[in-house]
């Protein structure tokens, strides 16, 4: 088959694909979505979710032990495998896309998080001097391997022919300030699926969710789904609850992060009773479901999937101006909006009007679902399509001037 009647060659660069994280997760629509129009080649070591009949799976091997030396061991081994593809197989791709920092010179980068800004936010959470001394060697770790993807974000970011792909405004301020780029890259807010998130199977299921979680129905609960938990604004969450004694408010956090000190933290707060710490599910809808209101107070988030997932399903949301998931929401329109993650009286005020006033609440669940349902997967695919599109354009046209030149 000649380059000329073939479909365009893609290869996906990611240590591990699957539904189950963010970033990951809107690779793997965007690639299933994307299989009719190019010849897929992914380049990971761990695949899920995905259909393989209709991509080509190149796997490579995990490296045992801490995440750091995996990850070092990644990212060389995967410009290995495919030096070896296109020199020894002739497996030339058209397309490099890599969702993050996982590759030099690729075509097109995601970006989903700009690691320079988040370690700025998180410097406390990273200082040894104010952690007990068994947190030193996950906080050395964490420390090393942000560092190192820092490094990697000025090589990768800063070269010009590469496109950058935003999924949320804000990361553009963010690339500007660190990387000088920014300006122009293309915009794909987050896509959602509608037969899993809406306000009727929300509905249908609530009953049964309350009921298997224990919730008594006087009780109104307030959600978060995310790991990171310090970063997702957790304690400034428990902070909020702590304020509010006088109503039957009671917190859900379901996360796969390590569990121990957030118990600790509500039971400091007095509210120990009133926090539970539940495990993720694949049918998160069933949280969705159980919740009156869902809270993202993120320090930093470049777009949280929860929150969009949440308005999607019905339920009035807050979040912070730090999320990136504010800038689909209108204040008090279809959601509210937290300006400072970080005052939990703000915060508190917010969870009360929502728990005092019904007809806000329905206000805000119902039009939060109707801006939710104007972002799909398909129109993400369409997106993605159109920019890659433009970098095949302008490659066939450099390939053009060079042979003019010769």
């Amino acid at each position: 088959m000649t380059a000329a009647s073939r479909k365009p060659r893609l290869a996906v660069v990611s240590p591990f694909l699957d539904k189950r994280h963010g970033t990951e997760r809107r690779a793997v629509e965007w690639v299933c979505r994307l299989a009719d129009i190019f010849e897929i080649h992914v380049y990971s070591q761990d695949v899920k979710d995905l259909n393989l009949s209709r991509i080509f799976w190149h796997r490579i091997p995990k490296l045992p032990g801490p995440h750091l030396l995996n990850f070092l061991w990644w990212f060389a081994a995967n410009h290995l495998w495919r030096a070896w593809d296109r020199s020894v197989r002739g497996l030339r791709q058209d397309i490099l896309f890599s969702p993050g920092v996982n590759c030099f010179r690729a075509d097109a980068v995601s970006v989903h998080i700009v690691f320079a800004e988040y370690m700025r936010k998180n410097k406390s959470d990273l200082s040894l001097a104010r952690s007990p001394v068994w947190l030193w060697p996950r906080i050395l770790h964490r420390r090393l391997y942000y560092n190192l993807l820092i490094s990697l974000e000025h090589r990768v970011y800063t070269r010009r022919e590469t496109a950058l792909i935003l999924i949320a405004r804000r990361t553009g301020i963010e690339l500007a300030k660190y990387y000088g780029r920014g300006e122009g890259c293309p915009v794909v807010y987050v896509g959602l699926d509608h037969a899993a998130f809406n306000p009727q199977r929300r509905t249908g299921m609530r009953e049964e969710a309350r009921r298997d979680l224990g919730i008594p129905g006087d009780r109104f609960v307030v959600l978060l789904v995310g790991n990171d938990w310090r970063n997702k604004g957790v304690p400034v969450l428990l902070e909020a609850i702590s304020q509010l004694e006088d109503l039957p408010v009671d917190l859900l956090v379901v996360s796969q992060e390590n569990q121990a000190p957030l118990p600790v933290a509500a039971y400091e707060k007095g509210i120990k009773d009133r926090v539970r710490v539940l495990p993720p599910r694949r049918d998160v809808e069933f949280y969705y479901a159980a919740a009156d209101a869902y809270a993202g107070p993120s320090l930093e988030d470049t777009f949280a999937q929860p929150p969009a997932e949440a308005m999607a399903c019905g339920l009035p949301v807050i979040v912070s101006a730090a999320n990136g998931a504010s800038e689909i929401i209108t204040h008090r329109v279809d959601g509210l909006i937290l300006d400072d993650p970080t005052n939990a009286t703000a915060l508190a005020e917010m969870i009360r009007e929502l728990c005092q006033d019904g007809v806000l609440r329905s206000r805000l669940g119902e039009r939060a679902a109707e801006t939710a349902r104007q972002y799909t997967w398909e129109r993400n695919a369409r997106e993605i399509d159109a920019i890659f599109q433009e970098i095949l354009r302008r490659k066939a046209g450099a390939a053009q001037s060079l042979a003019r030149e010769r």
